[in-house]
């Protein structure tokens, strides 16, 4: 990939893929990283698809696994810290506390993936099987549920308005 293709790649995907981190991990130090990490390892991949969605993807799926591991080691820290007395690693706040943007980050990580994928990327489910990794048939079965246990933590949040116990 020349400098020139590359630059307008970043400009195009940076922003939404910054966005997409932060709400993930809700911490914008952190994304920051993985933004750094993710088009680091994209520049250094062999084989690069040359359709600027399927690389756009590609993109998305290198962050979400860099996010993953992060998740990982935070919670085998996590444990080994309970092991030892008073947690070390405390889980990142949302900037949006008491808000749904808060209650979006207490859901599990792939939950969070899935809706931040699909309602805030706007990705299809083949877009969202390529970049989580998942079979396309999954996706929906996985993308209700994760809807469905959000809709449950809204309402027990209060987050949804009175009368309308329809589904999120």
């Amino acid at each position: 990939m020349n400098e020139a293709v590359f630059l307008e790649f970043y400009a195009r995907t940076a922003g939404p893929l910054f966005g997409y981190l932060v709400r993930l991990t809700g911490s914008r130090p952190l994304a920051e990283d993985l933004v750094q990490d993710a088009y680091l390892r994209l520049l250094s991949s062999r084989h690069l698809p040359l359709n600027q969605d399927h690389l756009r993807n590609y993109l998305f799926r290198i962050a979400t696994n860099l996010a993953r591991d992060h998740f990982r080691r935070a919670d085998v820290e996590q444990r080994v810290g309970s092991l030892a007395g008073p947690s070390r690693v405390e889980a990142a706040r949302s900037p949006y506390a008491g808000d749904v943007w808060s209650v979006l980050s207490r859901l599990k990580p792939r939950d969070r993936e899935l809706l931040l994928l699909a309602y805030v990327e706007g990705l299809s489910h083949r877009e969202i099987a390529e970049v989580t990794g998942l079979m396309r048939a999954s996706v929906r079965p996985l993308l209700y549920r994760s809807r469905r246990r959000f809709a449950a933590m809204l309402r027990a949040a209060g987050l949804v308005p009175q009368g309308s116990e329809t589904t999120v």
